[in-house]
């Protein structure tokens, strides 16, 4: 499992996020279902070059979120049912991103190079604007004194 996810220190979000991110995506693609075993803190962080409070760290919040647990002699557990009717009941973000992903996987796009074209772009867009509070005068009565 640990072959599936990567670190990368160059990238600006923090290991374990990256950690987070990637165990909860394949928790959400189905790769890890329901009941499978990951690796104890310790190993993975040796297989990434990570200390082990990062990893720690990205699986406390992993068990925030209902989708580990931590269980005595079981070690950490995927909680989460990656069934198809959990995947029927996505998002429309989550049907969008897997159109994407599927449209780029048939066109022969590496899953990193999708990536790193997201990430790209997401660099160079700008974060939405928030309006103004509004400056309508309010009708309040006013008290004659």
């Amino acid at each position: 499992m640990s072959a599936l996810i990567t670190v990368d220190l160059r990238d600006a979000t923090p290991p374990y996020e990256q950690i987070r991110a990637q165990v909860a995506s394949l928790i959400a693609v189905g790769q890890l279902t329901d009941g499978a075993r990951l690796p104890t803190v310790r190993a993975l962080a040796s297989d990434l070059g990570v200390a082990t409070g990062t990893v720690a760290r990205a699986y406390k919040e992993l068990e925030t979120a209902g989708l580990i647990e931590s269980r005595r002699r079981l070690g950490t557990v995927v909680t989460h049912k990656s069934s198809s009717a959990t995947q029927t009941a996505a998002s429309p973000l989550e049907a969008m991103l897997d159109e994407l992903i599927n449209q780029s996987r048939a066109s022969g796009v590496a899953d990193e190079t999708l990536l790193s074209l997201v990430r790209g772009r997401m660099g160079t867009l700008k974060p939405p604007v928030p309006e103004p509070p509004s400056t309508k005068p309010t009708n309040t009565p006013r008290s004659s004194e």
